[in-house]
């Protein structure tokens, strides 16, 4: 059977920077670029040129070898000729092989968003793609709001969609741009578009995620006829986000029956680079990725319950719907108070540990049980638990001894009479049997007082001696404070997540009634955990 190409249209770049809070420098989208062409999309639409600096500047220097760089902009403005409309001339002039332009399709938005006649807004549509497909460009044409205006007057919306078809347009790309249609009615409107006349192989989906159905209602639209999907990684973009690319990719690629029926032209390499474009992603967002998110969470392929993990370890089909190396994930067996043997032994085997000393193992579950219940929690904190397993079984080195530490918090006025903190740590470890005492504060090169924690963080990496040079490229990612309990009694649990230049991401756990104190021990065992791996 012959498959259909289905083209892959990812917008992180223009779509993606309307996430709140994210803001993209040109060469954080250079970089992006460069991964989308990798992992193998065929269109990337890099931004809208002459709206900001920085998208112009993004298509005045970036190329792809790949995927076809598009441009994004908007059909022309009523009154003025294509030829003679500054805004599209800018986004022409990006000098791309693909234009997407937006243009309305919904009566309501033309009356009033545009303030014209629907007759207008149709020759506004007909001479903008023209204009495009006149100097040699493919054109595609984003018919915004069109599920809504299908359902207000499916005649004008298809009158729109066929006009920029009949114009030379290659995909008119149906948007859900509000994100509330159902899945079932975009696949209903999707087959009413193609009969009117449109072709499915010229239809493309464009959906956002307020119903938390993006993916699905691609899913419907492609199974519908159409052709195209536009996504964006790790489900980026406006309000509650774009359909997900990290989601559907695999989708496409690995489930039936979309393997069968369609070639996205991702290949087996590009696909088990996922996770690490995705994790790459947030890591440029300086944001934590999603643990529980599909194929490339770090939980999506965790086995907690003794029961599971049991099933696991005689055969992985058993709770996994995809081996997690596909997509470049891994399986993890997190320990908890839930843990039985079987999840211990493949723990264990995970980290190169004996597993067959069964008194051994039964006092490791032991350890793990006794410190979750005073607060500990080893499921999200793997090197903790390694740390924990190693020294139970006799083999954690010795690499460094803390002696004692101090942090001290002061408040000052600054020059500017300005109130600001400063911390100041002292940190004296032994290392061979040296003593070795450093201090450091906390002051970033800004002038910012970055706190408590990172004053003790620097103070303790400053000198370990001839473990140094092993340490120096150990970064802390994300630090995350739960308090366990209430009251009089209440209990502080750190969370760290660190990271390594060989790509390496580790999470370690510490836990007192004094927050400087579990925040202290969760670093000593990121880097004990990181000796480990190198020495």
């Amino acid at each position: 059977m012959t498959r259909a190409k289905l083209s892959l249209y990812d917008t992180t770049l223009r779509d993606g920077q309307q996430t709140q809070g994210v803001q993209f420098s040109t060469t954080e989208k250079q970089a992006i670029a460069a991964m989308l062409d990798t992992l193998g999309v065929d269109y990337i639409e890099g931004g809208w040129p002459g709206a900001n600096p920085t998208d112009s500047a993004f298509f005045e220097t970036s190329q792809t070898q790949h995927a076809t760089l598009t441009a994004f902009g908007m059909t022309k403005r009523v009154g003025r000729s294509a030829e003679n409309d500054d805004v599209l001339a800018a986004v022409l002039n990006a000098g791309t092989p693909a234009v997407c332009l937006v243009g309305k399709t919904h009566p309501f938005h033309v009356d009033t968003a545009l303030g014209c006649t629907l007759d207008e807004n149709l020759e506004a549509i007909r001479a903008s793609i023209a204009q495009v497909t006149a100097q040699g460009r493919e054109a595609l044409f984003d018919a915004e709001h069109f599920f809504d205006g299908y359902s207000a007057d499916p005649d004008y919306a298809i009158a729109c969609a066929t006009t920029a078809l009949n114009a030379g347009a290659r995909w008119i790309v149906l948007c859900d741009t509000n994100g509330g249609t159902m899945p079932g009615r975009i696949a209903e409107v999707t087959r009413g578009v193609i009969e009117a006349g449109v072709p499915g192989s010229h239809l493309g989906i464009h959906t956002h995620n307020d119903t938390e159905q993006a993916v699905a209602g691609s899913l419907a639209a492609v199974e519908a006829g159409a052709r195209q999907i536009q996504g964006t990684l790790n489900g980026l973009g406006e309000r509650c986000g774009n359909a997900n690319l990290t989601a559907l990719i695999p989708t496409l690629v690995l489930k039936s029956p979309y393997r069968e029926m369609f070639d996205t032209g991702i290949s087996t390499e590009g696909l088990a680079d996922l996770t690490r474009i995705s994790r790459k992603l947030d890591d440029i967002l300086n944001r934590v990725p999603r643990r529980e998110a599909a194929y490339v969470g770090a939980s999506a392929f965790a086995h907690k319950a003794g029961l599971h993990a049991s099933a696991i370890a005689k055969n992985p089909a058993t709770y996994e719907h995809i081996p997690p190396e596909t997509v470049g994930n891994a399986r993890i067996i997190p320990m908890s108070n839930q843990a039985g043997l079987s999840n211990l032994r493949k723990r264990l085997e995970g980290a190169g540990l004996p597993t067959d000393d069964t008194d051994a193992l039964r006092l490791i579950l032991d350890r793990i049980k006794t410190r979750e219940d005073a607060g500990y929690s080893y499921d999200t904190a793997q090197a903790s638990f390694e740390l924990l397993a190693r020294e139970a079984l006799g083999q954690l080195p010795d690499f460094f001894e803390v002696k004692r530490y101090r942090v001290m918090v002061e408040r000052r006025k600054n020059k500017y009479d300005q109130m600001v903190s400063l911390s100041e740590a002292v940190v004296v470890v032994k290392v061979g049997g040296e003593k070795k005492l450093s201090v450091s504060e906390s002051m970033d090169a800004e002038g910012t007082d970055r706190g408590p924690v990172n004053a003790l963080a620097k103070a303790l990496t400053k000198d370990l001696g001839a473990y140094q040079d092993l340490i120096e490229d150990i970064r802390l990612v994300d630090f995350k404070v739960r308090i366990t309990q209430g009251g009089t009694e209440a209990v502080t649990r750190v969370i760290i997540d660190s990271e390594d230049d060989k790509g390496r991401r580790w999470s370690t756990v510490g836990v007192s009634a004094n927050i400087v104190d579990a925040s202290f021990e969760a670093l000593v065992d990121a880097i004990r955990w990181k000796l480990v791996q190198d020495t």
